[in-house]
């Protein structure tokens, strides 16, 4: 009976210390273009996703080939969603034309895709609980 109890409490320590480990989120970006920066902010909430906040991290990660990894750490267990673009002039904004349309590459987590204009949160935030990754698709 003490063996079982024993085991028992091993178990639900090791459940309690796995629920607290940090998060940490790998993004793959296929860069359209093998130049520039590819620029990407975090976001744990829909207001905040939405410019009525700011991002909980941010990231600018110089493009050195096909694919470009960026990578958050230390994050709480939560809800998040991922904004990003490749600059690809160096001037740190996204570039559009007269119409207002992107006309550097971008993307948004769960390669999510807006509908005149860009992707909700509704579709683009995703659980982080442990170790998560998504293949992103720069546009």
């Amino acid at each position: 009976m003490k063996t079982l109890l024993t085991a028992a409490a091993l178990l639900l320590t090791a459940g309690a210390a796995q629920a607290q480990d940090p998060g940490k989120i790998t993004f793959e970006f296929q860069t359209a273009q093998t130049r520039g920066t590819v620029m990407v902010a975090l976001f744990d909430g829909p207001d905040a996703y939405a410019g009525r906040g700011a991002p909980v991290a941010t990231q600018a990660v110089p493009v050195v080939g096909d694919t470009t990894a960026v990578v958050f750490e230390n994050l709480p267990v939560g809800d998040y969603a991922m904004k990003a673009m490749q600059d690809l002039d160096g001037d740190g904004e996204m570039d559009a034309n007269p119409f207002g349309m992107p006309t550097e590459p971008y993307a948004f987590s769960n390669n999510a895709v807006g509908n005149m204009g860009p992707a909700g949160w509704d579709r683009a935030h995703f659980r982080v609980e442990g170790a998560v990754t998504q293949a992103i698709e720069l546009k």
